[in-house]
């Protein structure tokens, strides 16, 4: 991950693309991605969503690039290792989720 970081790092400032890198932008592009891999599946049925052509997984794989790109770049923007955030985030689930209370349901867990 640090290796990805310090390219995409060197990659903005080659280009002097950092002074647009703001943590606002980086989110707001972030989104923007997002949004671009949702469109890919919009329309598809639950099978086909599971078996995408070799034109749609190259774009979904693009997409899925784009998106780490820019999460890559807010978190070191903001000094936030993703890795961390991660671990840390899947402990919090972990409790919130517990598997004996939540296996094959898909309610909120606010609803338990």
């Amino acid at each position: 991950m640090n290796d990805l970081t310090v390219k995409l790092r060197k990659f903005a400032e080659e280009r002097d693309w950092d002074q647009f890198h703001s943590p606002k932008n980086l989110a707001m592009a972030l989104s923007v991605e997002v949004g671009e891999i949702v469109e890919r599946f919009q329309w598809l049925t639950e099978e086909e969503s599971h078996n995408l052509d070799g034109e749609t997984l190259t774009r979904v794989s693009e997409e899925i690039g784009d998106v780490l790109i820019y999460l890559v770049r807010l978190a070191d923007k903001l000094g936030i290792d993703p890795i961390k955030a991660a671990k840390k985030k899947l402990e919090i689930n972990r409790a919130k989720y517990p598997k004996d209370l939540v296996r094959g349901k898909s309610k909120k867990y606010s609803e338990y």
